[in-house]
């Protein structure tokens, strides 16, 4: 049998906390919630969870300071919500390595979809890892990157390349599809799990974080204008878009 998955919530609004709770209960997952983020901090370092949902705005340490420790830690998926709708705010959560940013008020369905969708893609590439007993279809290389399936992880010129789920996903999607053009509607379905029609920009924020992680690594990942990206292996170091 499957293990349950583990979610952690920290919000200081006690409504907003019961609902996300209530909801993902009502899904099969344990759930464990906090008012607060330095809270949860200490009970992921005693147990790590499975997934993190971080307030932005709270009593003590922010949710980005909360996000950034997290980091330093850990690769879990951490979806961030704040009660402001900004750039500034957006782009900080996700330079600092959420997977996806809710701006209240937001549909609490909307939050589990987009929590199932992150436990898919992880149980579809690790149950590919297993499945794929040949050498060759569990590393995968593009210039100086290689990506394991089997452990989830890759390296840069032999050097442990730390990145977040998503960008993980997302490099090894690219590497696979190596010097084709890949559509944002595509990548939003098959690495976000969304729906064409979903207004995000999760997709350009974490090729631009991914960009910078693998600069030096022999690859370009460069944009197709009013499309999406594509790969190439190079030595022209070029990464803007």
């Amino acid at each position: 049998m499957e293990k349950q998955k583990l979610i952690y919530i920290a919000d200081d609004d006690d409504n907003i906390r019961t609902a996300i709770r209530t909801f993902l209960q009502n899904e099969g997952y344990s759930v464990m919630d906090f008012s607060d983020g330095d809270s949860l901090y200490s009970a992921f370092l005693e147990k790590p969870s499975d997934l993190v949902i971080l307030d932005v705005m709270m009593p003590g340490s922010s949710g980005f300071d909360i996000c950034s420790r997290l980091r330093e830690k850990s690769i879990v998926p951490i979806i961030m919500l704040t009660a402001r709708d900004s750039d500034i705010d957006y782009a900080t959560g996700m330079s600092l390595g959420s997977d996806d940013y809710f701006t209240k008020p937001f549909s609490a369905m909307a939050l589990v979809m987009r929590v199932k969708a992150i436990f898919r893609r992880i149980e579809f590439e690790n149950k590919r890892g297993e499945s794929d007993t040949d050498a060759e279809k569990q590393i995968i290389k593009a210039g100086k990157i290689t990506v394991n399936r089997k452990s989830r992880s890759a390296q840069l010129d032999g050097n442990p390349l730390p990145l977040t789920p998503n960008e993980y996903d997302l490099l090894a999607y690219m590497i696979d599809r190596k010097n084709q053009a890949v559509s944002r509607e595509e990548l939003l379905e098959n690495i976000w799990g969304y729906q064409s029609d979903v207004e995000t920009r999760a997709t350009d924020d974490t090729m631009r974080r991914l960009r910078r992680k693998i600069e030096g690594g022999g690859i370009t990942v460069e944009a197709v204008w009013g499309y999406g990206f594509r790969l190439k292996e190079d030595t022209s170091g070029g990464t803007d878009a």
